[in-house]
């Protein structure tokens, strides 16, 4: 590995006076790094989306499944990524991996916008996004593994809760930026290149925040600072985990784990099947303008920021920490959102905003708790690559169906296959999440 990535060692422990406020500080400072690092990933992730009106009518040549496909690569390539880098991370400084991560997803962006002789080659299209999938999944293990080094159990589900809206505050930047960027220079090739320097300067950002665990600070490991221990909590826990202890010891044989990995899948499909496609549904099959989509797109992802930290509220006050009755409870309401969205289908712009605002609202809360219950699942050292193995599913099971096979199945049987298709998505995610109702053993 190379050596700036290795992890920090711990140093000689911080006078007892200093502990208290170090912490405090500390804290708030990574926080604001994962958060700021992570909302920058979602400005250079899915500007692909926005562009495919303009890359339709400009290379005509080229069908909706077809560039569908460079959004399916993404996918595969950020969830194998995820997993893979996941496991990358839990021996890594997640200050450097996740600066480098941003920086290469920056530039392969930036390259989208700059040199149009990339849309000549479908391959070219469809390879280089799937790079840029790839450094993408360096993204979420560091944020996972800084979370669980940081901030105890017992705080772990409102922290996890207000970080998770990182993506959606990028997510509906992204939208907002692009439109900035092709207002600005009046080139839609903007939409790539103007979001990249923005994401590239946060990353120099997350640089100057971001620290490894609290040891390499001269600080305790949080759980003998907030006297906040596990169950099964032991010196162990601090020890950095080999790949095959992680592997075989705490990922494939957890059948929770398995469980709320398949029901990622198709929650993901859901989440991508609508957003992904906001813009090319409004625009070709409504006849809304980009700027039109680019308001519904961001009311889609900023609806999540409320409606993820209720979901967080709802899983830790009503019901007592279990995370399967709130997944299946939001993804009922996002069942019936989605309905409502389906059938406007000669409606008012309005109808479709109310619709993508109360799909973005529930749908975030089952994907930000199953990544929570994956963290609960393994000890700390296994963070990112558990983190990582739900991501796999939900990006290459469903993500990345949700690219190629949302545009096959519009150009085959129309937008109601698409909505049929992502409502049964909805029934399977209801399934699987019921099959981890009995709690399973707290592990950190």
């Amino acid at each position: 590995m190379i050596s700036f990535l290795r992890p920090q060692p711990p140093v000689p422990r911080l006078p007892a006076d200093r502990i208290d406020p170090e912490y405090r500080r500390l804290r708030r400072q990574v926080f604001a790094g994962i958060f700021l690092g992570y909302a920058a990933f979602y400005l250079v992730r899915k500007n692909f989306a926005l562009a495919i009106p303009d890359i339709l009518q400009e290379y005509p040549h080229y069908t909706k499944a077809a560039l569908g496909s460079a959004m399916t690569g993404l996918s595969i390539a950020y969830g194998v990524s995820k997993f893979i880098m996941g496991s990358v991370s839990d021996r890594s400084n997640p200050r450097w991996f996740m600066t480098l991560g941003l920086l290469l997803t920056s530039a392969v962006t930036f390259a989208f916008g700059a040199f149009p002789a990339i849309y000549g080659s479908l391959f070219l299209i469809v390879a280089l996004q799937s790079l840029n999938g790839w450094f993408n999944g360096m993204g979420w293990p560091p944020c996972g593994k800084t979370m669980v080094h940081w901030f105890s159990t017992k705080e772990r589900g409102v922290t996890v809760a207000v970080w998770n809206v990182a993506h959606n505050i990028g997510g509906g930047l992204v939208a907002t930026l692009a439109l900035a960027g092709v207002t600005l220079f009046h080139d839609w090739g903007a939409k790539f290149y103007f979001n990249a320097m923005i994401a590239a300067a946060c990353a120099l950002l997350v640089a100057w925040l971001l620290r490894d665990t609290p040891q390499s600070c001269g600080l305790p490991p949080v759980e003998e600072h907030r006297k906040d221990y596990p169950p099964d909590y032991s010196a162990e826990h601090e020890r950095v985990l080999s790949f095959r202890e992680i592997f075989f010891g705490h990922v494939l044989n957890n059948r929770f784990l398995w469980a709320i990995a398949v029901a990622n899948a198709f929650v993901y499909f859901v989440r991508y099947g609508v957003v992904d496609w906001i813009p090319t549904y409004l625009q070709t099959a409504k006849g809304f303008s980009f700027q039109q989509s680019s308001w519904a797109w961001s009311a889609f992802e900023y609806a999540a920021i409320p409606g993820t930290i209720l979901c967080g509220w709802v899983s830790d006050r009503i019901f007592r920490g279990r995370r399967a009755p709130a997944t299946i409870l939001f993804m009922a309401l996002t069942l019936v959102s989605l309905v409502a969205y389906g059938l406007n289908r000669h409606g008012p712009l309005w109808i479709d905003m109310v619709s993508l605002i109360a799909i973005g609202f529930f749908v975030y809360g089952p994907i930000m708790l199953i990544g929570l219950h994956a963290l609960d699942l393994v000890p700390k050292k296994a963070a990112g690559t558990a983190a990582g193995f739900t991501g796999f599913f939900g990006y290459v099971f469903g993500s990345a169906i949700a690219g190629t096979g949302v545009g096959w199945i519009a150009d085959r049987w129309g937008w109601s296959g698409v909505f049929g298709t992502m409502i049964v998505c909805c029934l399977l995610t209801i399934a699987f999440s019921a099959l981890t109702l009995r709690p399973a053993p707290a592990r950190s």
